[in-house]
């Protein structure tokens, strides 16, 4: 084929190239793949399909050893998203995924479609999606800039979630300076699926047509999540608005609908969303998964603009569209489906045998490229990686040196009233976390819960629970140490509702891989997960890498984001984070050490974000699971709320102001260090419980080999914090608290 056509296209050379983010070697690579010139057509192609957002290039090798086998996993990475099995035939199906910069650029439009694909990966397995969560980091709220985008962020999350009828029910808000050129917004789903019906994206069946359903496409969104997400921000970046993608929430809820309808039938063979890159990422992936080759007409596809090029209508990334591949003579029984529910569908190619991607537009072909070394044969780097020259002087600290705490009320109101640990309500309270009736626990604790139902409605003793989690700061003061203790904490704050954690899903947020420091993050942080998956039997079903949050140099510190699912049988046997009566005993699980390396009270009360942080012992961590399992199940434990961000002295006021009404508590903390340590010491591995039983709580948990001891008692209207028969540390009434903690963010917001 010739490079020259009539379409008026651009003549394609290096630097047209080197303009779609392409280095001098990938194209030398692809003048040789083909044997010719590309065309326009066939460069978008390359580019999007080996840009990082699409190809993994940098990551693939770092992924890889990430295990992915396991008792309950019954597909792991390479499909839209992971698939457990939770028994009785039944299995979930979930994912996480980055739309970062998309939603610092338009945060409403950006974070919305964050949502949407996300649902769409999960519903294009064949599940119904029961639960969303979120991980959301933004720069200092006092930056009126971070304060439209918090604000934008979370109405374009609630405005998408609530409207297409899919819970809302947990996640993360942090926000610290160095997400102020580069905010991150994870969107997390879990949906339901009978395991015999489990669809997978594959173009199978030589003469199978290939089917378009959903939205018209247009030019939003072109080179969007593929190319806009694979290249660092600069001044010029307020100028890629136009390539962030507009969604509608109420076709991705009849898309849903149409989509389990058809799959409930037996004329589907392999279906996938177009995200990222759009019609061309959906068509050769599949192609790719089924070793075959796929005939497009662009002709036919569903246009909402006019005058649309072959190479826009290849690389758009508009919103609530599927490309399925149907067995043949089913055509019409697929389109009364979507056409019933007022959707686009068009026959649009065929499958082949040729393991080529052939593309007409207007009679002419626009593009005959091989699918392998777009897709799964896509360039694979080792780059080079090394720590950064300045970790060493990070990971220092002498806490002797550091003048302690002299009011640590003080110190516990500070703490309360940054937006990072204060109340996360005004956030939350603007979604949806109800709808479809299966949640059980809400926003606001450890873990969300939400009870299975099968597809009938019908429901069962099952209970789902989920978290995402991680720490940042310890993450750029150690990121193998970090990413364990993420992996750490996400299975800790399931395993407190009762749960027992099964799977993990991870959201990587780095900077620039080019760069050898970031490149060594990003290994570290992989082996961290790496060791903790393996080591708590959770392991990695599903996931996303997203480079190049950087702007102008400066990159965000590692964010490797873990979403962890657990299953809980019976359900309604499940304690809740908070203190639920006055007059239980409250008994400390795990052990306090003098750990104030990366904590929030260094970083607050010191201005310091130095030294190595906490310590995990994964052996540890398992056996508080199992017993959390079993001290939920048979009623010992009423509350679980695990220890993290500022310590006992937060989680201790979180127990008492989290619930339908705040509650006061007396802890007698053993005075064996120096105050501030046991105050706001990070220390992993512990849980802060409740019970009516606390001797043969504390038995259970010596059996268990999980250090435990009964350190005070619920009720009244003040939190007492301090050694025992002692002027205590900290005595201050509860509703004082509360006042400054339940405000932290609304009063920076006050202004606007």
């Amino acid at each position: 084929m010739s490079s020259a056509t009539a379409l008026d296209e651009p003549a394609v050379d290096l630097e047209l190239a080197r303009q779609h983010g392409l280095t001098d070697e990938e194209y030398s690579d692809i003048l040789t793949i083909l044997g010719r010139t590309p065309t326009f057509s066939e460069l978008g192609i390359f580019s999007v399909m080996w840009a990082e957002h699409c190809s993994y290039k940098s990551s693939k090798v770092h992924l890889e050893r990430l295990p992915s086998d396991g008792e309950h996993v019954l597909h792991g990475p390479g499909e839209n998203a992971g698939v457990v099995s939770i028994g009785d035939g039944l299995a979930v199906v979930f994912k996480i995924e980055s739309h970062n910069h998309p939603s610092f650029i338009e945060p409403r439009q950006g974070a919305a479609t964050g949502v949407g694909g996300i649902l769409r990966d999960v519903f294009t397995m064949g599940a119904r999606p029961i639960a969303s969560m979120d991980s959301l980091r933004f720069g200092p709220l006092e930056d009126p800039r971070h304060q439209y985008l918090l604000r934008g962020v979370v109405e374009g999350v609630g405005g998408y979630g609530n409207s297409v009828g899919v819970a809302t029910v947990g996640g993360e808000t942090s926000f610290h300076e160095c997400y102020r050129g580069n905010i991150l917004v994870n969107a997390f789903n879990l949906g339901l699926v009978e395991e015999d019906k489990i669809f997978l994206a594959k173009a199978a069946g030589v003469g199978n047509p290939v089917i378009y359903a959903g939205s018209k496409t247009g030019r939003d969104g072109i080179h969007g999540a593929s190319l806009l997400a694979s290249s660092e921000f600069d001044e010029e970046s307020e100028s890629k608005r136009p390539t962030v993608q507009v969604g509608d929430p109420f076709t991705e809820k009849c898309l849903i609908e149409a989509c389990l309808e058809l799959m409930s039938t037996d004329c589907v063979v392999g279906i996938q969303d177009m995200g990222a890159a759009g019609l061309t990422c959906s068509s050769f992936e599949m192609a790719s998964n089924a070793g075959t080759g796929i005939d497009l007409d662009l002709d036919r596809v569903p246009q909402r603009e006019v005058g649309m090029t072959p190479y826009e209508l290849l690389l758009s990334e508009s919103q609530e569209r599927m490309l399925m591949v149907a067995r043949t003579g089913r055509e019409d029984q697929v389109r009364e489906i979507f056409e019933r529910w007022d959707l686009d569908v068009q026959v649009v190619g065929t499958v082949t045998d040729t393991g080529r991607m052939r593309v007409s537009f207007g009679g002419q072909t626009v593009v005959d490229i091989p699918v392998d070394p777009v897709a799964r044969s896509s360039p694979r780097l080792e780059r080079p990686a090394a720590p950064a020259a300045d970790l060493g002087e990070r990971q220092k600290l002498d806490l002797a040196s550091v003048s302690p705490e002299e009011d640590p009320q003080a110190a516990l109101f500070a703490l309360l009233d940054t937006p990072g640990l204060g109340s996360k309500e005004w956030v939350y309270r603007q979604y949806d976390q109800l709808v479809q009736g299966g949640t059980v626990i809400a926003p606001g604790g450890d873990a969300a819960l939400v009870r299975v139902k099968t597809e009938d409605w019908a429901p069962t003793s099952k209970g789902i629970a989920l978290a995402v989690d991680c720490n940042p700061r310890w993450c750029w003061l150690d990121p193998y140490l970090g990413a364990v203790a993420a992996v750490a904490e996400a299975a800790r704050n399931v395993a407190c509702t009762g749960a027992r954690p099964l799977a993990l899903t991870n959201c990587l947020n780095f900077g620039n891989p080019e760069k050898p420091e970031i490149m060594w993050e990003f290994a570290e942080a992989t082996r961290g997960i790496r060791e903790a998956a393996m080591k708590l039997g959770t392991p990695v079903v599903s996931g996303n890498v997203s480079f190049y949050n950087e702007t102008s140099g400066r990159s965000i510190y590692p964010t490797p984001t873990i979403g962890m699912v657990g299953l809980l049988d019976p359900w309604d046997r499940h304690a809740v984070s908070h203190f639920s009566a006055a007059g239980l005993d409250i008994v400390l699980l795990g052990e306090t050490r003098e750990e104030l390396g990366g904590s929030e009270w260094l970083a607050l009360r010191r201005g310091l974000e130095v030294g190595n942080p906490p310590q995990v012992d994964l052996a540890a961590e398992l056996r508080l699971h199992a017993l959390l399992e079993e001290g939920v199940r048979s009623g010992l434990i009423a509350s679980a709320h695990d220890i993290s961000d500022g310590g006992i002295a937060v989680a201790a006021a979180e127990c008492c102001m989290s619930g339908p009404r705040v509650m006061g508590a007396v802890l007698e903390l053993s005075e064996t260090s120096r105050p501030d340590a046991l105050l706001f010491s990070e220390s992993t591995g512990r849980v802060i419980t409740t019970s009516s039983r606390a001797a043969e709580l504390c038995a259970r948990a010596q059996a268990h080999g999980v250090p435990a001891k009964r350190v005070g008692r619920t009720g009244g209207s003040r939190l007492r914090l301090g050694p025992g028969g002692s002027e205590p540390w900290i005595d201050v009434e509860v509703e004082e608290l509360y006042a400054v903690w339940s405000r932290a963010i609304p009063r920076r917001l006050e202004d606007l």
